[in-house]
């Protein structure tokens, strides 16, 4: 009963939507605007009898690739400026460079320079995605607490437990933050990798279809786009609930106590 409480909460808005599409465009005779069930015909043709399920895979196996190399990546040098505090001051200046540039400024040169192959779209895609992660990282392993670090130096852990043991649990939740935003930018990087220059994927359907003008196939890519992400951002979800168990705060059980009766108390005056 719980759980269907919890999914009429988190479902009702998109299903309130959904109903909304099919009833305001159902009698659409805009050629750039047609009926949402048209929309989602032409998704179920394309999924079961045309291209679009081998582009989906291929863009999936792209941003899952590119973001696990962006995690890697970002915790490994992240844990390492955060712990080291004469790099990390080095390493501000740049950062912020580098968060105040746009990746999409880079896929022209990348698809010039590397070709349009599966490489050069993974390289993006981690490019994008690595610096939220690694800015993350950082700054969670730097925020953990000062007596947490006297405790360790103290009982003189070694480095790998310490990373083991208190960096990287110390860190998890900004870590897990950082690739929460990573996972919008890795999706972001994937589609417009794949318009500039590729054979195949999501981003080559859209914009074949869109050449073409078949208008619904258009709209049923761009759909299939916003439910592969919001897929991904569910199952990272999940993920980022079972590792941080402990992080997670639930709301705790109030115990119904029966209530208690109190006794006037007798003050005996004297005369």
């Amino acid at each position: 009963m719980r759980l269907l409480r919890a999914a009429a909460l988190q479902l009702w808005l998109p299903a309130l939507i959904l109903i909304a599409l099919f009833v305001l465009t159902a009698g659409s005779t805009q050629f750039y605007f047609p009926p949402f069930a048209d929309v989602l015909s032409a998704l179920y043709h394309e999924l079961l009898h045309g291209r679009l399920a081998s582009d989906l895979l291929f863009s999936l196996r792209n941003v899952l690739l590119g973001l696990a190399l962006a995690i890697v990546c970002g915790v490994g040098v992240g844990t390492l400026i955060g712990e080291v505090n004469w790099l990390r001051i080095a390493a501000q200046p740049f950062l912020d460079f580098i968060r105040a540039t746009p990746m999409v400024a880079f896929v022209p040169v990348i698809i010039l320079t590397l070709g349009v192959g599966s490489a050069p779209k993974i390289f993006l895609i981690a490019l994008g995605a690595f610096w939220p992660i690694l800015l993350n990282t950082t700054a969670g392993v730097h925020g953990i607490s000062p007596a947490v670090r006297e405790t360790v130096r103290a009982y003189r852990i070694g480095p790998i437990k310490r990373l083991r043991r208190v960096l990287l649990p110390g860190a998890a939740p900004q870590i897990f933050a950082g690739i929460r935003i990573s996972l919008a930018i890795a999706v972001v990087m994937m589609i417009v990798s794949e318009i500039y220059g590729s054979p195949k994927g999501l981003g080559y359907f859209i914009l074949s279809s869109g050449t073409a003008f078949q208008v619904e196939d258009t709209w049923a890519g761009t759909l299939l786009i916003g439910v592969l992400g919001y897929a991904l951002t569910l199952v990272l979800l999940g993920v980022e609930y079972l590792m941080l168990g402990w992080y997670v705060q639930r709301a705790p059980r109030v115990r119904r106590s029966r209530p208690s009766i109190v006794r006037p108390r007798v003050v005996e005056v004297g005369r």
